[in-house]
């Protein structure tokens, strides 16, 4: 093999097609509501990490489970990068008609990329969060809201934070 790409051979470089069973996908005997999306800072150095709180509501008539599911799109990059990609994810309980607030940590090596080694990058990027990939489109529905944030600062190694 001397073409190392992964363009074209993993869902996560697909372009705009879908795949046919993504990360999340299923059904559930109840529904959820995502709502309150809050990203701190909005702007944050090259090495500094994102924090991320959700409110997740169960609407439904049972109890159930919901996979929160965090997606990290970068708006431009210097190297091709995923469409999206998975950063968190947690599997929580909620009682019907309860809410809980979640909080998770976007960590800056997640935001690298790799140029020859993983480095960080300054630059525009979207937060996804609800129970399913952005953009999947399944019988059940389910929310997925976004926020924008962006990175100052030069870019450097992630060796280099």
């Amino acid at each position: 093999m001397e073409n190392y790409t992964m363009e074209g051979r993993t869902y996560r470089y697909y372009g705009q097609e879908a795949p046919l069973y993504p990360f999340g996908y299923g059904l559930s005997y109840t529904t959820f509501s995502y709502r309150d999306l809050v990203l701190s800072p909005l702007a944050l150095p090259v090495c500094a990490n994102l924090t991320v709180s959700v409110v997740l509501e169960n609407t439904g008539p049972r109890d159930g489970e919901e996979v929160v599911q965090l997606y990290l799109r970068w708006e431009q990059s210097s190297v091709p990068v995923p469409r999206w990609q998975l950063v968190a994810f947690r599997r929580v309980a909620v009682l019907a008609g309860r809410e809980t607030k979640l909080s998770f940590q976007v960590l800056a090596e997640q935001r690298a990329v790799w140029a020859q080694g993983w480095r960080l990058e300054p630059g525009t990027f979207t937060l996804f969060a609800g129970g399913q990939q952005p953009g999947q489109r399944t019988r059940a529905p389910s929310e997925v809201l976004s926020a924008l944030f962006s990175v100052t600062g030069t870019a450097r190694p992630l060796r280099g934070c």
